[in-house]
């Protein structure tokens, strides 16, 4: 049996930081609950201190989810504290995110504070936290610059005051991930009570490196990955919920898998891309428009004749219909005659040479032939169709 990797979605907090994105209650609604269906173990539905309207989307995303655990953000403090319990009153499994920066930089110039008075900070903070809810998880920010020794202190002190899941961010997507790996490695070796808790990977992608570094973590122990659909976020962006996802479970030798639906991946990017206004690039791994498209004739030859020679995802286990083999002037005869087929016009040899030099006078103008231009190359062949 396979070890299980929680999934923690924070589109809806963490992603929604994007400049222009922001979402209005029903928006949210709408989106917590397709994630939902897709099967994901936490929504972090917001920081409900920060506005009125974020307050009220984690109220009333706590009243409709039915599946995973709701959480909400704060900082370390009991005002905070109070106003995300007060949020999550209706959750059927309510969960408080706390924390506070552990870098050096953070306590020296962010908080102008030293390192005893972080420790008393943080587990005030949890302590406070579990009043109200069983589940507290402690995030340490900016933990991917924080020196392993003091980390490990501060995670063994927050666990003696009642957290149950560690957080330990790359807050600025600096860690490389054999780096990222090691550090939780080392925190699982070295924390006391860590076996009692579930550490969390959250990752940035400042250098590119927040699904690698996610991966790493959960192959060093941890089991719970903070994610945002299509991979939104703050800066660079966040890790990328679909790519952990299929990772996982492509490569079976890691034992590890997650509880979500992929057959619904394609359609939950698709509605955070609508309602977010953010269009996803078409080269994006798993959920891009070209993920799956084919336009050199190498390739199309290839998996016209067996998809898996050039693609290791079938497109319909993440809810994408079919590959798409694009013609253009790289593409070649079986290409051609592939999708002449599916026009409906089988050629033979000798008509599919004529057709084909016919086609690349076309191609050479064009960026992509389309089934609209088919007529026209068949007319000039004397072909009859259709």
């Amino acid at each position: 049996m396979k070890n299980q990797v929680e999934i923690f979605d924070t589109t809806l907090r963490d992603g929604e930081q994007v400049p222009g994105c922001k979402l209005d209650t029903k928006s949210k609604l709408i989106l917590a609950e397709k994630i939902d269906q897709l099967g994901v173990d936490i929504i972090e539905a917001g920081f409900p201190i920060s506005s009125p309207g974020d307050f009220k989307s984690v109220v009333e995303i706590s009243k409709v989810i039915k599946n995973a655990s709701v959480c909400a953000l704060s900082r370390a403090n009991e005002k905070d504290i109070d106003v995300a319990a007060e949020s999550l009153k209706k959750a059927k499994k309510p969960r408080i995110h706390t924390g506070i920066g552990t870098s050096e930089v953070h306590i020296k110039y962010k908080f102008n504070s030293n390192k005893d008075s972080i420790i008393e900070i943080a587990k005030k903070s949890v302590a406070h936290a579990r009043k109200y809810v069983d589940d507290v998880e402690f995030y340490a920010e900016d933990a991917g610059r924080t020196d392993n020794e003091f980390l490990a202190k501060v995670c063994e002190e927050v666990i003696k005051s009642g957290a149950t899941v560690l957080n330990i961010p790359d807050t600025t997507g600096y860690c490389l991930p054999s780096e990222y790996g090691d550090k939780i490695k080392f925190l699982i070796n070295n924390v006391n009570g860590i076996e009692n808790v579930t550490v969390s990977c959250h990752c940035h992608n400042d250098l590119g490196l927040a699904t690698a570094n996610s991966i790493y973590g959960v192959i060093n122990g941890a089991r719970q990955i903070e994610c945002t659909v299509n991979g939104v976020g703050e800066r660079a962006g966040n890790t990328s919920l679909e790519e952990v996802v299929m990772i996982l479970r492509q490569h079976n030798n890691l034992n590890l898998d997650t509880n979500i639906n992929s057959k619904l991946l394609n359609e939950v990017s698709q509605k955070v891309s609508e309602l977010m206004a953010m269009p996803v690039q078409p080269n994006k791994a798993i959920v891009g428009s070209n993920a799956f498209a084919h336009s050199s004739g190498i390739h199309q030859d290839g998996v016209i004749k067996k998809r898996e020679t050039y693609e290791i995802i079938d497109p319909l286990d993440v809810g994408v219909d079919k590959s798409s083999i694009v013609l253009t002037a790289r593409s070649g005869r079986a290409a051609l005659a592939f999708r002449m087929k599916e026009y409906g016009v089988n050629l033979t040899k000798k008509e599919l040479d004529d057709v084909y030099n016919e086609f690349l006078i076309v191609a050479d103008k064009k960026k992509e032939v389309t089934d609209t231009d088919f007529p026209e190359i068949l007319q000039n062949k004397n072909i009859r169709y259709g």
